[in-house]
Order: C-alpha cells, then structure tokens, then sequence
C-alpha cells in the first residue's frame, strides 16, 4: 500500500470498483433479457392482445341502382365539379 494515499481514498477506489462491475453485470444481463424477448416477439409466438384482430377481408362492396334521372342528375354535378377545376 502506497504510504501517501490514505485508507478511505483506498476504500473509495475499491468501493468505485465494486460498484462499476455490479452495474456492468446489471447491464450484461438487462441487455441478455431484452434481446431473448426481441427473439421471441420477431417469433410471433407471443400474441399482442391490446391490438384486435385483424380480419381478412375488406367489408361487402355496396351498390344502388340508380334512376335514369337521377343518372342524368349525377353527370351534371360530375361535369360542374370538372369545370371548377
């Protein structure tokens, strides 16, 4: 043991080493954990129950027959909106 350096500066030191190896095996293993259930997210084998499920298929397509006047009255408003451009 140096003679200049005093016992709690030693203490310190190996306090501030302790201290630092806890926290890397702290880290090390956090790190371990979360990349181990990134595995298993990318897997699919966990389900997400916040999100519904999704369905398939796109809703049913709807359509209405239309009269021939109200055809005629469609093409007018078409032909009114075209011209606004």
């Amino acid at each position: 043991m140096p003679q200049h350096v005093s016992i709690l500066q030693l203490a310190g030191v190996a306090f501030l080493a302790l201290v630092s190896v806890a926290w890397m095996v702290g880290l090390i293993r956090i790190l371990r954990r979360a990349r181990a259930e990134a595995t298993v997210w990318h897997t699919g084998s966990a389900a997400l129950y916040a999100v519904p499920e999704q369905r398939q298929t796109g809703p049913h397509r709807e359509s209405v027959e239309l009269t021939p006047a109200e055809r005629d009255t469609f093409a007018v408003l078409v032909r009114q909106l075209d011209d606004r451009r």
